[in-house]
């Protein structure tokens, strides 16, 4: 008999074509089992799958569709900028327009570096890091994803502090011998790596909400004592905030932490996502006496063909310029609020552990009692109750991410209504666990 399931039949097709079937492994639903569902087209809050089932999507990209998908004004700013060329291997302005848009909103910045995915420029903001201070060991926390490069793929090494071990074949242990890996929110292990490495540590980076682990706040004692030691050790504090930059607030993760603890500012910040819009488009960013270290007016080499892009720019930059108008996070944060708090309600309601946390259109949940600090804790979630939630979700035509590890994204285009047929369809699910 002939499988009419379009998305199946795509699938076949694909994995005879593709490892795995996908360009990016989440998306071959291999930790929920089953079959991915191949996007044919997406309007606002939803998408509709190759079978024209139509779904509430909580995914948004991974983040960049703060709007909703084929918002009115960023189309005609893509169309427009579509009919001036695709790509031009030359200077723009609306990438100088971009940048002013981006440092004017993220008071930590005075220059900007425009690159084509959040991997980039994280790992170009690192070979910054070691240019401008000389220095060769990073710290990163278990838990945290700051891209693909070599030096970023590790695990925790066997003791308090120590060297992390590559999470990838193909990363030679010597690329990641520089890599200290700590547990996040954990402050003993924080002071003990500075006490013996200090003075070698270039940067911290740090995703300020990890997003990779769901969604996981770094306490402000944690946050306050990373300002403290880079500052006294001269490493510089990096907030990666590819999937919170603009996402969580008008002034990104930073922005809530300046709110948290008087002064605070990290040293380098990498960005994508919401400032890309959904195409393309990544950045870095600092102070100009670290940013003057990058070629050509510096020493550290870096360079990307279609960095900047036009099409990405005008798309990002239109964006950034709708999510500025009056009331946009208020309401934004509200309906997160309301998804979540309807979750728990519905949740308490069936005798089911949950948890969630949110900031602006960003969020998360757990099925525990308690929000998790750090990795370790997170990894004691039930993968099979997870599992039958997700799957139960789907078939109710509501589309969270197809693994427990990762956090979930409102948009501007999600109503009310939305809201309403989400936290219905988890009460029935939840009755099932």
């Amino acid at each position: 008999m002939t499988n009419t399931d379009r998305n199946q039949q795509l699938f076949d097709r694909a994995k005879a074509l593709i490892p795995g079937g996908v360009n990016s492994p989440v998306r071959a639903f291999k930790a929920v089992g089953g079959t991915p569902r191949f996007v044919k087209r997406a309007q606002g809050a939803y998408f509709w799958d190759a079978n024209d089932q139509r779904y509430i999507d909580y995914i948004g990209s991974w983040g960049p569709m703060i709007l909703g998908h084929g918002h009115p004004a960023v189309l005609q700013a893509v169309q427009s900028a579509l009919l001036e060329g695709f790509s031009f291997g030359a200077p723009t302005e609306r990438e100088v327009e971009l940048a002013e848009e981006i440092i004017k909103l993220v008071p930590s910045l005075d220059m900007v570096r425009l690159v084509s995915s959040g991997t980039e420029a994280g790992m170009s903001a690192i070979r910054l890091a070691r240019g401008a201070t000389g220095r060769k060991k990073i710290i990163k926390f278990e838990g945290c994803y700051h891209g693909h490069a070599d030096a970023l793929l590790v695990k925790a090494g066997s003791g308090l502090a120590t060297f992390g071990n590559p999470t990838s074949a193909g990363v030679p242990p010597e690329v990641v011998q520089h890599t200290l890996v700590l547990e996040y929110n954990n402050i003993e292990q924080l002071e003990a790596a500075f006490a013996e490495h200090g003075p070698d540590v270039a940067t911290l980076m740090i995703e300020p909400i990890a997003g990779n682990m769901n969604f996981v706040r770094a306490s402000v004692p944690f946050m306050t004592r990373c300002r403290e030691l880079c500052t006294q050790h001269g490493a510089l504090l990096a907030f990666d905030e590819v999937m919170t930059g603009f996402r969580v607030g008008p002034g990104s993760a930073q922005g809530v932490y300046a709110d948290l603890i008087p002064g605070f500012e990290p040293d380098m910040t990498v960005m994508g996502k919401v400032i890309g819009g959904g195409m393309p488009l990544a950045a870095f960013g600092a102070k100009r006496a670290v940013m003057e270290q990058l070629a050509p007016l510096g020493a550290v080499y870096q360079a990307g063909t279609l960095s900047g892009n036009p099409v990405a720019t005008a798309c990002g930059l239109a964006t950034l310029k709708e999510i500025q108008k009056p009331g946009f996070y208020e309401a934004l944060s509200q309906r997160t609020q309301q998804l979540t708090s309807g979750l728990q309600a519905a949740a308490d309601a069936a005798g089911v552990p949950f948890a969630t946390d949110s900031q602006g259109g960003m969020f998360g949940f757990y099925l525990m009692d308690s929000l998790p600090q750090n990795y370790a804790t997170v990894m004691k979630t039930d993968n099979a109750r997870f599992n039958t939630f997700f799957h139960g979700m789907l078939e109710r035509g509501v589309y969270f991410a197809p693994a427990l590890y990762e956090a979930s994204f409102m948009s501007a285009a999600h109503t009310e209504s939305d809201v309403q047929a989400t936290v219905a369809a988890a009460a029935e699910v939840f009755r099932l666990l």
